[in-house]
């Protein structure tokens, strides 16, 4: 039996059966003076506490009720009812593991199994420890108290006292009396360490009204403080700071007068009085349900006995049907769990791990495992988590619903929909102990929810298929586990790349866009699979991309006369005028101009724009753009060509530039100016980074770093360096205001850099980078580009400068040719004994640029055809760059074959041919 009381007011029992009572002193209409706690009958409660005139009981399964007076807010509900005669749930706090409760005056407080402390109710005289004296109605977490390994609380009338787990004390709140041990009569609105008990480690305390008391097991001493008029300290007056009462523990008595001294198991502190119990028996808290080794073994070891099947499905309910239980599960050994916070879970996910597998065994188990969580727990998560030890279930369910069947994958989708329905700043708690789960616990979650959405999406392409579904009739959830899937993928980006790409890639999407390539309907569903760009390759995303594009450019709103018919905009320009050309198209075009397929005609040349007309257009725009005197890029040391700082407000040049470039990726294009990543990110709306800096001016980079990874506070020092930058014309820029009188030392360095990186990649080219882009989102009305990484639409843009000729070899096709004969041998003999600088000629004369499409290293092909010249060693080879076909006569020799390809390559022998 275990008794609970404050004062002499109200009191509750709970017996050994598991029956709760309630006792008033004083009854009333409300409160009779004995009462069956009936509400509480279906639940196993562990452990219970009296507030004056509330109370409190936490049941097995994790759940914390309160009830009865309700005036400050003491019951932690969150209603204004002033007293509630039934138990009520706490719902704020449900899922926390916790480990204790207790109740106050009017204040009441909890500890979870991790040491996180919450407190709610009265707080007129800072008891609640939140720096304040505001009452609250809802569970506040106590963050004075992060980290102090808190394995006990007590509450009196007013005041609270902690204990850690290395034994030390802390109290707050009302202290007129000096019940918090301070030497004083001052309030504490925050924990305060009892100074008085340092080096004395404390395994007990317990607070009366007015008064503590704490136990010291290697001096077996029980130390008291605060008001004495009524006895609590034995036969002192009110006491400041702790010192031993009189007792028969304390002076090696026992209470029948003999020298046999008998250890203290447990003290309590009433209204007025203080108990000392001697037993010879330990008495510990009951706690709430949590997985054990031997109950696991129990399960596995006799899940085939009948009669004992149906206990062991009781047990596997009450714990992975409470939030509270699976996150007081699998914590992380030697304490390390007491450190939870949002960066930390404190679980060990190797455990979780460890226990999927010894499940596993027992296919009955893990189906009752599973079909608790599916049924019960599921959809009873909470939607606002008040603690990082909420977030634990997050973590852990994914690693032990990770089956290959049906029900796992409805489960992991659930669980998925439980997740997106946090609120946005819990998501990013959770983002956070993602990104510091150890690589391949990441790497397994990510695979998990890749395989679930295939399924998803598998589903879905049968059902389309055998047209049970509209294309168009995506639901949401099939996508959430691809919100899942995308958000993981976030987080993968800013910790490194740790799990490859491919590992996000859905396979199955491809099938959908198939799909939709024949079906206008089918646009919507891939309009709301590009929000997840993560699930696609290059290849899907290229076909997405096209797909858009052709319908744009079509007059049709049917998809598939889109895919045949599309509008065309000529552009004819003079080879010796070639940018004077673009620009007056550019300056006259319509908007819907751009929606058009682009078709370029050089003055004077027959050939017709199957590609490499228009290839070779950009190519020469942007080498001529590139050159010193065009007066528009700044090509820095690097290579890199990079926006200048000063810029006339009536100068339009980057405008065009922009529009050229996105008309380039609209067409299907390359541009290849020398750009850094960081102008891709910038158009994507990603921040650049200091890594990207370092791409951009890698001595100043590098130098960047430096300051950062130096630990010397002098050579900071001597450096004498403040927040300005000097510019190259020798003027000096403020990086924040008054950077000219702020040093950078070691506690600032980070923000220096920080604004060091943004002014030069950000705000020193406003005004030429914002025409860009605007020029650039003109040039390319097609808003799928979006769903391109910034290094995958580098490549796109500028193509390939890696070149890979052996695998160039392996994708030739050959017209009246074969692969064995002489003159091919030839040719490939002679073309890879070319330097690599003749090799890039030969692909410019050969398809108009010198780089191979970016979308397409792996597929990128050409002809190479017989003519059926004779006399073929009087011919050169030539080109048609159009149909990437190399015309080659059958030479006699290697040497006169190489003596006319490098007489082709030199003075590009293509133009009159096209």
């Amino acid at each position: 039996m275990r008794c609970s009381n404050h004062d002499a007011t109200h009191t509750l029992i709970l017996s050994a059966h598991g029956d709760l009572s309630e006792h008033w002193a004083t009854a009333s209409t409300n409160c009779p003076p004995i009462r069956l706690v009936k509400e509480l009958g279906d639940q196993n409660i562990v452990q219970i506490a009296c507030g004056d005139q509330h109370a409190m009981a936490l049941s097995r399964g994790g759940e914390l009720f309160t009830w009865g007076r309700n005036t400050h807010g003491q019951l932690g509900v969150e209603t204004q009812t002033t007293f509630i005669p039934q138990p009520q749930l706490v719902k704020s706090i449900k899922g926390i593991p916790l480990a204790q409760i207790a109740a106050g005056g009017a204040h009441s407080a909890a500890v979870s199994l991790s040491g996180a402390v919450y407190s709610w109710g009265k707080n007129d005289f800072g008891q609640l420890g939140l720096g304040d004296t505001k009452d609250r109605s809802c569970p506040s977490y106590i963050g004075a108290l992060e980290h102090w390994k808190t394995v006990f609380i007590a509450c009196g009338a007013d005041h609270t006292a902690a204990l850690s787990k290395e034994g030390l004390v802390c109290t707050f709140g009302a202290g007129g009396a000096g019940q918090l041990g301070h030497n004083s009569t001052r309030n504490e609105l925050r924990p305060r360490v009892v100074a008085e008990l340092c080096g004395a480690r404390v395994s007990q305390i317990a607070c009366g009204r007015w008064h503590t008391l704490v136990y010291v097991p290697s001096l077996d001493k029980v130390y008291a403080f605060g008001a004495g008029e009524k006895g609590e300290l034995g036969d002192r007056p009110n006491q400041l700071i702790p010192l031993p009462i009189d007792s028969p523990v304390n002076t090696g008595k026992s209470p029948q007068g003999n020298n046999t001294s008998q250890k203290v198991t447990e003290i309590i502190a009433g209204e007025r009085q203080s108990i000392v119990l001697c037993k010879n028996e330990n008495s510990y808290l009951n706690g709430i349900a949590t997985l054990k080794d031997e109950d696991v073994d129990a399960w596995i070891s006799n899940s085939s006995l009948q009669r004992r099947w149906k206990s062991i499905k009781k047990n596997i309910g009450l714990i992975f049907s409470s939030e509270a239980c699976i996150n007081g599960s699998f914590l992380e050994k030697r304490d390390k769990h007491f450190k939870t916070s949002k960066e930390f879970s404190g679980i060990d996910l190797s455990e979780v791990q460890r226990f999927y597998k010894k499940i596993c065994t027992k296919p009955k188990v893990f189906e009752e495992v599973q079909n608790v969580i599916k049924m019960l727990l599921l959809p009873s998560l909470s939607s606002s988590p008040i603690s990082p030890e909420n977030f634990r279930v997050y973590l852990i369910l994914p690693f032990l619903l990770q089956g290959e069947d049906d029900n796992s994958f409805h489960c992991l989708r659930l669980l998925a929909e439980a997740i997106m329905k946090l609120r946005t700043k819990d998501l990013k708690t959770l983002e956070c102990l993602w990104s510091n789960l150890e690589t391949s616990f990441f790497e397994k979650l990510v695979v998990l929810y890749q395989k679930v959405s295939q399924k998803n999406l598998s589903e879905f392409i049968t059902e389309v298929t055998h047209q049970q579904r509209n294309i168009s009739a995506l639901q949401p959830r099939e996508t959430v586990t691809l919100q899942i899937l995308q958000t993981l993928y976030q987080v993968n980006s800013r910790t490194g790349f740790r799990v490859q790409e491919s590992k996000f890639y859905v396979a199955e999407v491809k099938g959908i866009i198939l799909c939709c390539w024949v079906a206008a309907p089918g646009l919507s569903a891939i309009h709301k699979l590009t929000k997840y760009p993560c699930i696609f390759d290059m290849e899907a995303k290229t076909m997405i991309f096209s797909m858009e594009r052709q319908v744009l450019s079509s007059p049709f709103n049917d998809a598939l006369f889109a895919l045949m018919f599309h509008e065309q905009s000529v552009l004819t320009v003079d080879r010796h005028r070639l940018l004077q050309d673009i620009w007056t198209y550019l300056n006259s075009a319509q908007t819907s101009h751009f929606r058009k397929i682009l078709m370029v005609r050089f003055v004077g040349e027959e050939g017709v724009d199957e590609g490499g007309l228009s290839q070779e257009l950009f190519s020469v725009a942007a080498r001529s753009l590139c050159q010193p005197h065009s007066g528009a890029f700044r090509i820095l040391d690097s290579g890199v060509a990079w926006f200048p700082t000063q810029v006339s407000s009536g100068d339009d040049i980057f405008f065009r530039i922009g529009t050229l470039c996105g008309m380039a990726l609209y067409n299907g294009r390359m541009a290849p100016f020398p750009f850094p990543k960081a102008l891709y990110k910038k158009l994507l709306g990603l921040e650049p980074t200091l890594e990207d800096f370092k791409e951009l001016l890698p001595d100043e980079g590098w130098n960047l770093q430096r300051i950062l990874d130096e630990e010397s506070d002098q050579y900071l020092e001597s450096l004498d360096m403040n927040f300005t930058k000097m510019e190259e014309d020798g003027s000096i820029v403020e990086l924040k205001q008054n950077g000219a009188n702020i040093p950078v030392t070691k506690d600032n360095r980070k923000e220096f850099v920080d604004l060091y990186v943004n002014y030069v990649l950000n705000e020193s080219i406003q005004k030429p980078f914002g025409d860009f882009k605007k020029g650039f989102l003109r040039g390319c009305p097609a808003g799928s580009w979006k769903i391109f990484l910034p290094v995958q639409l580098q490549i796109i843009l500028q193509g390939h400068t890696k070149y890979d000729w052996k695998l160039l070899q392996k994708n030739v096709i050959y017209i009246q040719y074969g692969m064995l004969d002489q003159t091919i041998k030839n040719f490939w003999t002679v073309f890879h004994k070319l330097p690599e600088e003749k090799k890039k000629k030969f692909l410019a004369f050969l398809t108009g640029s010198d780089r191979i499409p970016g979308y397409a290293q792996e597929n990128f092909t050409f002809a190479i055809k017989d003519p059926g010249k004779e006399n073929p060693d009087e011919f050169y080879p030539y080109a048609n760059t159009c149909s990437r076909i190399l015309f080659l006569p059958r030479y006699s020799s290697k040497k006169i074959l190489k003596k006319k390809l490098l007489y082709a390559i030199e003075h590009n022998e293509t133009f009159p041919l096209r």
